[in-house]
């Protein structure tokens, strides 16, 4: 995924400082968020994916939620900087 999404707000996942690297994981697992998207790009289905790699349907499809979600939120809008020239000062 391209955009940044603010995990921490998702209650599926968990990143803990020294536990695969401080990746996002499903909670209580050592499995990385990002295999889900991984494998649903390379064409696998939720079930693959669930036997694949021990997660429920559950964990797969709040994360999904999650991302979906996330990628409906308004986009923040940055100001340019204001330029001067020799006329402003």
């Amino acid at each position: 995924m391209t955009n940044r999404l603010d995990w921490s707000q998702c209650p599926a996942v968990e990143s803990i400082p020294g536990k695969v690297s401080g990746a996002w994981l499903f909670r209580d697992t050592r499995m990385p968020v990002s295999i889900v998207f991984e494998n649903l790009e390379a064409g696998a289905t939720i079930d693959e994916i669930m036997e694949w790699f021990d997660v429920t349907r559950e964990q797969v499809v709040a994360v999904l939620e999650f991302a979906a979600r996330s990628l409906d939120a308004p986009p923040t809008i940055h100001q340019p900087a204001q330029t001067l020239d020799a006329h402003t000062l």
